[in-house]
């Protein structure tokens, strides 16, 4: 989603782009200022989720990849995390002798974790949590390395900023995530039945701690309180789950479009207990229809949510729960947080975002520059 907005940005304002990426053929084509050129991922392409895949013959482009940087002469070469298509990129990046930046999208090393917990679940925990961790730290140190061929790296969190600048003694920026507070917006409401909706949208995988749902439910169960219903978007391994387990639960499957934008304005309370999340950008989405955030302390999504104005940060599971049972029958408080959510959403432009990253874009010709031995 954030290389779509980056395109769409470099169209508006005219800058020459060439955007490689992985898909289902393999063609190209001009539209405007950007030229497009897909690559067919193979038969032996392994899928991670529902719509993304690693393809380790994607070398076999090497040639036709080549061919069309030498012909669209860049300046940089910018990569987007670590994958079959970066991976390619960064080779001819070091091969043509191109400048390369590096923008950090996905915390790999928390998601491979997470998955394996789910996998070795049938074993003792102290074993799963022992493989897991020690899963996690050889990725991300990894990753870190892979982070050092950039001059200059981009992430979407603070912490991810000093943890990549101090790993790979590179320069790092923040890169934020935008949010289009028109797509997004209260005005797209359509429900008013005073069933409380509590949202969540996004893969419903084991890293986004999405099973917590039948605890909240069970909670609120014992509560005595009623008037509730799970509003859930998207696909994944866990739905089969989740429509077992829980029992006021509507589920529609991946959106977008105005029917997002619809579901989103119908959440009165965003859930977004991942703790393995980069960014998070669907509480930003969620806060530009009006409705506030919970969230966990880990990972990105702290960053966005304002505690106790735009929503509610979280410390544990229990917490967690805890502020969804207070928050649900407190009218004020939540038109309240309603109201900031949006306001806060307002001042997070995609374009803010993109001005940011071509201020990477200079200080990476500034450093190679500056690296040029003196004549």
């Amino acid at each position: 989603m954030t290389c779509q907005r980056l395109v769409d940005y470099a169209q508006r304002n005219d800058f020459p782009l060439l955007a490689i990426y992985g898909g289902h053929k393999t063609a190209s084509h001009q539209d405007g200022s950007v030229r497009f050129l897909e690559l067919n991922r193979s038969f032996a392409s392994l899928k991670l989720d529902e719509d993304l895949a690693y393809d380790p013959l994607f070398q076999r482009h090497t040639n036709k990849v080549l061919k069309a940087i030498v012909e669209f002469k860049p300046d940089i070469i910018h990569i987007t995390g670590l994958n079959d298509v970066s991976i390619l990129g960064s080779y001819l990046s070091w091969k043509l002798g191109v400048p390369m930046i590096a923008s950090w999208h996905t915390n790999l090393h928390e998601f491979a974790a997470e998955r394996l917990r789910r996998m070795l679940r049938f074993l003792p925990v102290r074993f799963t949590d022992g493989v897991a961790g020690l899963a996690e730290r050889k990725i991300l140190d990894g990753a870190v390395l892979y982070y050092k061929m950039p001059k200059v790296v981009l992430a979407p969190n603070q912490e991810l900023v000093d943890l990549l600048g101090e790993g790979t003694h590179r320069t790092a920026f923040l890169m934020k995530r935008g949010v289009n507070s028109e797509k997004f917006s209260p005005q797209k409401r359509t429900v008013s039945d005073g069933i409380r909706r509590l949202g969540s949208v996004g893969r419903l995988r084991a890293e986004k701690n999405v099973r917590m749902f039948v605890k909240l439910e069970a909670a609120l169960i014992a509560k005595g309180i009623e008037n509730y219903k799970f509003l859930i978007v998207g696909e994944g391994n866990e739905r089969e789950y989740l429509q077992k387990k829980l029992k006021r639960a509507e589920f529609t499957g991946f959106l977008s479009g105005e029917k997002l934008s619809e579901a989103y304005a119908n959440m009165d309370i965003f859930l977004f207990p991942s703790e393995t999340d980069a960014f998070g950008n669907v509480a930003q989405e969620a806060a530009a229809s009006g409705v506030p955030s919970i969230v966990t302390d880990k990972g990105g999504p702290k960053f966005i949510v304002k505690h106790g104005e735009t929503g509610y940060v979280a410390k544990n599971t229990d917490e967690f729960i805890n502020y969804v049972v207070d928050l649900i029958p407190n009218t004020e408080k939540l038109n309240e947080m309603r109201t900031k959510a949006r306001e806060s959403a307002l001042a997070n432009s995609w374009d803010s975002v993109f001005d940011e990253v071509y201020r990477g874009y200079d200080e990476t010709l500034r450093i190679v520059e500056a690296q040029k031995p003196k004549t």
